[in-house]
């Protein structure tokens, strides 16, 4: 699902991502205390949607799902980092919290994996995907002291509501051990979108923040992907599928990502990061021939509507 980058001195200084300013528009980058804009959100989305593609992406390889994860990882933070490195006049301000967040990516991905071993996929997704933003959110109002606006509470809310009638969690065992880890991915997730965001904000550029942290966590996974059986990657199939995987819904999903993280409040991210089940949910029906019944489509729209609340123009002043 979601992970750093690097850049070159003469990129757009970021904005206070955590407290939802943006430049404003033909000001010369100086802070706008009025509105988000919406071409941030835009880029956050467009990540959502390729991270949404990963599941449909993953059938047509014959591997497990522990070494997709594994290999997608190791691509992508690969492919990151040398984006990051090969870039002339590339730059970075060096921070041990972004090897926190690199561990982070990394545990994200086992925590998933294992909960939805122990309570079954629909069960655990529903509950991580949904718990993302939601701890989010809290991380960002104890960080920068200031509450989420109404708007993003209950777009936020009705979200979480759609994706769980989109996801039918119905047909998993309700193991409170696999519950649990699925709430601890959820917060880990939160933990390493919040670390990017503030490494962000600080004037880090966005490629290298998302190139380190993924970059970190290749080096980590690759003992996973190494130790697995690597013969279904000789298939023409695999090889393809785990590129797609790696440079397109890793590298290039976190490269979107981290530049709508400079003029999108990390919390109103994580809630827009919700398009990714929608996705793959239209793509199983395209693609993979699914059926979704009457009710997964209504809570389908719900969650289309509810971010394009999420993703007005809001105002700064309106905690809730």
């Amino acid at each position: 699902m979601r992970i750093a980058e690097t850049g070159s001195p003469s990129e757009p200084q970021p904005p206070q991502v955590a407290s939802g300013r943006t430049p404003q528009a033909g000001s010369g980058g100086g802070p706008r205390p009025g509105l988000v804009r919406s071409q941030p959100a835009l880029l956050v989305v467009l990540a959502a949607v390729l991270w949404g593609t990963a599941g449909t992406a993953g059938t047509f390889a014959a591997a497990g799902a522990v070494a997709l994860a594994a290999a997608r990882l190791v691509i992508g933070g690969t492919a990151l980092a040398g984006f990051v490195l090969l870039r002339p006049g590339a730059w970075f301000r060096p921070s041990p919290v972004l090897l926190l967040g690199g561990l982070c990516v990394a545990l994200y991905q086992l925590c998933f994996f294992v909960a939805v071993g122990m309570t079954g996929v629909a069960i655990g997704t529903v509950i991580l995907i949904g718990s993302g933003p939601v701890f989010t959110g809290l991380l960002s109002w104890a960080l920068d002291r200031r509450a989420p606006s109404r708007q993003w509470m209950w777009g936020t809310a009705a979200a979480i509501l759609g994706c769980a009638v989109l996801l039918r969690p119905g047909g998993g065992t309700v193991d409170p051990l696999g519950v649990g880890l699925a709430l601890v991915g959820g917060f880990i997730y939160a933990s390493y979108a919040v670390i990017a965001a503030r490494a962000i904000v600080a004037g880090n550029p966005s490629d290298s923040v998302m190139a380190v942290m993924f970059g970190v966590s290749a080096l980590i996974m690759l003992p996973v992907l190494l130790t697995g059986d690597l013969s279904w990657i000789t298939d023409p199939a695999g090889l393809v599928t785990i590129l797609y995987l790696g440079l397109a819904t890793t590298a290039l999903s976190y490269l979107l990502y981290g530049r709508g993280l400079r003029g999108t409040p990390v919390a109103t991210a994580s809630t827009l990061a919700l398009a990714e089940p929608a996705v793959a949910a239209v793509l199983g029906v395209a693609v993979l021939g699914e059926t979704l019944s009457p009710a997964s489509w209504a809570g389908l729209g719900l969650l289309a509507l509810s971010l394009i609340v999420v993703a007005r123009p809001e105002k700064v002043g309106s905690p809730a």
